[in-house]
């Protein structure tokens, strides 16, 4: 599996207009396309990541993991849609790390998924901080404090990898995707 896959997805759920509308469709309908595009794959949903026999990571259940034999994929989804623009942003840093983690543990390859309505996600006048990283040119790479709350810039998240975020159209929304 590649990231052209998912993008194909995007294509096929534009073309036969099928209606996506919030985080729990998103990960319906990309199941679904995931399961006929590759029936020798076994796609499983809110997968536990002690089934793989892996601990210690930044979040618990892989949203779709796709398996065959040794081969590992696992994807992360969002679709937020009740504004809180920079939480969300560092959730979308948070999925990038646990993609990260799941690699290093034996994935093939592993992807993160974020599909948005709001213009404030990927477009504003403020591209400082956790803005940068999705409105500006700032890489996801380093530490990324967390932006809000009581535990504003003292706790973070530390992304050993270097990842662009490629924001696409899609009809009046955007989405990104981030191969691991």
């Amino acid at each position: 599996m590649e990231s052209k896959h998912l993008e194909q997805f995007f294509d096929y759920i534009a073309a036969r207009n099928i209606e996506v509308y919030n985080e729990f469709s998103l990960q319906h309908e990309l199941g679904v396309f995931l399961r006929t595009t590759f029936p020798q794959y076994k796609v499983q949903f809110e997968r536990n990541v002690s089934y793989f026999g892996i601990s210690h990571t930044v979040k618990k259940e892989i949203d779709i993991s796709i398996v065959s034999g040794k081969e590992r994929f696992a994807v992360e989804l969002k679709y937020p849609t009740n504004g809180q623009y920079p939480e969300q942003l560092y959730s979308f840093v948070k999925d990038i790390k646990f993609m990260e983690q799941l690699k290093e543990q034996g994935f093939s390859k592993t992807f993160t998924v974020a599909l948005v309505k709001d213009r404030p996600f990927y477009e504003g006048k403020d591209n400082l901080g956790i803005y940068d990283y999705f409105r500006g040119n700032k890489v996801v790479q380093g530490r990324i404090y967390k932006p809000t709350g009581l535990l504003k810039n003292s706790d973070f998240i530390d992304v050993a990898g270097v990842h662009r975020i490629d924001w696409r159209l899609l009809d009046d929304r955007r989405y990104f995707i981030v191969e691991i």
